[in-house]
């Protein structure tokens, strides 16, 4: 696998800042929190001109392998797998 080579150069200053989200630039924060519900963190900052920017973060549950063994002697023998994290598959 080769690195692509993109044509924006990026400043160590550009690249630290991460997501940017346009329209809350220079807008006074009045108060923030964090709170979970049914399983989501929501993270919420409020402006003082009443507007609102959330995140909704939420985990997922994720099928790592799936296999078909013989256990018939006492020893795991995996016979078959049917499905594999394309994580490990590197």
């Amino acid at each position: 696998m080769t690195k692509r080579k993109t044509g924006v150069k990026l400043s160590p200053e550009e690249g630290m800042r991460g997501r940017q989200y346009p329209g809350v630039s220079g807008k006074i924060v009045d108060w923030a929190d964090h709170q979970f519900e049914e399983g989501i963190l929501y993270i919420r900052v409020r402006f003082i001109d009443t507007t609102e920017l959330c995140w909704r973060i939420t985990t997922s549950i994720l099928l790592a392998e799936a296999d078909l063994s013989d256990w018939k002697g006492g020893n795991f023998r995996q016979l078959r797998v049917f499905a594999q994290d394309e994580r490990d598959s590197e």
